[in-house]
């Protein structure tokens, strides 16, 4: 008798998982984005949530909640009910959190559960035009000639623009001082404004003001040009070897039912492969996923094991 209610409670279970994941999303998905609006990660969600929206018949909301590196936000998800409806936005950030905090509120490892990755990106080295450099050479030369005053802007430590930086000035072997902002809108806006006179950029955030002439383009932490920046040279031309990738990924948080993990992932792949969604992300200067759904998981989970590397390399302090 234990044992028929046993594989009746299973049977009932399972039914119920299928169930939810026929019916998901039956009401609007909030989407959590741990930066600023307007920046790279917040612009992808904004971009591929359109296309979700219509495929669901449901909204994507999506809540902006900046601070910490990215940690505020990917709390929230991480203590969210498990249920498909709070979901995460977030770069590349979350696998390097476990590496550059001492305390986490929450387990990158354990408490997510990886979707998909909406693109793959790079950083461009920007500066403001009254910068006499408009070279890698020359840049690095500049600065050098600056003594250790020249500014770059970042959106705080351990984020991408901080971390590719300062793997730069190991290699170029110089000093720059790091102007922390809230995140890229902010870089950018200081950018424009002259109050930093560099930094390292992902390429929506400034494609625009660089086609306007309004900043200068140095180089790309891709070792081919990218398309939406082709008559900018590779930073590696210059520093052999010297590379950045990182991309904009979707999660859940963990305990999520494998069936609505299923039906996020099919649909996610199947917007991503819309051509006009793909023309509108490459608008933009975000290139295709490197990953697909099925092989995201795999990606974060070694990268959070990397960038353990990465922040040693860099030299970067652990923060409290």
């Amino acid at each position: 008798m234990k044992k028929s209610r046993l594989w009746i409670g299973i049977a009932l279970a399972v039914a119920a998982g299928h169930a939810a994941a026929q019916a998901y999303p039956v009401k609007p998905v909030r989407v959590v984005v741990p930066f600023t609006a307007g920046g790279a990660v917040d612009t992808s969600i904004r971009t591929v949530g359109q296309k979700l929206s219509e495929l669901w018949k449901q909204p994507i909301v999506v809540d902006n909640r900046a601070g910490a590196g990215g940690n505020i936000g990917a709390e929230v998800v991480a203590k969210a009910a498990p249920d498909g409806y709070t979901l995460l936005c977030t770069s590349n950030a979350l696998a390097l959190s476990p590496a550059l905090y001492k305390k986490l509120s929450y387990d990158a490892a354990k408490d997510f559960a990886p979707l998909a990755q909406f693109s793959s990106s790079y950083q461009v080295l920007t500066v403001h035009p009254r910068v006499p450099a408009k070279t890698v050479k020359e840049f690095i030369d500049y600065a050098k000639s600056k003594g250790g005053s020249a500014t770059y802007g970042s959106t705080g430590i351990g984020a991408a623009p901080h971390l590719v930086m300062e793997q730069f000035k190991l290699r170029a072997g110089l000093e720059l001082l790091q102007v922390p902002y809230k995140g890229d809108v902010n870089v950018t806006t200081a950018l424009l404004a002259g109050e930093v006179e560099s930094a390292f950029m992902t390429p929506s955030s400034v494609l625009t003001q660089v086609r306007a002439g309004k900043l200068r383009a140095l180089g790309v932490t891709k070792t081919t040009r990218a398309a939406a920046f082709e008559n900018v040279p590779p930073i590696s031309d210059i520093l052999p070897g010297f590379e950045y990738s990182g991309y904009v990924g979707l999660y859940a948080p963990a305990g999520t039912p494998r069936e609505v993990v299923a039906v996020i992932q099919r649909d996610v792949a199947k917007v991503l492969a819309l051509p006009d969604l793909q023309e509108k992300l490459a608008a933009s200067g975000f290139e295709p996923p490197n990953t697909t759904p099925d092989q995201f998981p795999a990606r974060y989970h070694r990268d959070i094991a990397t960038f353990v590397q990465v922040v040693k390399d860099a030299r970067i302090p652990q923060q409290e």
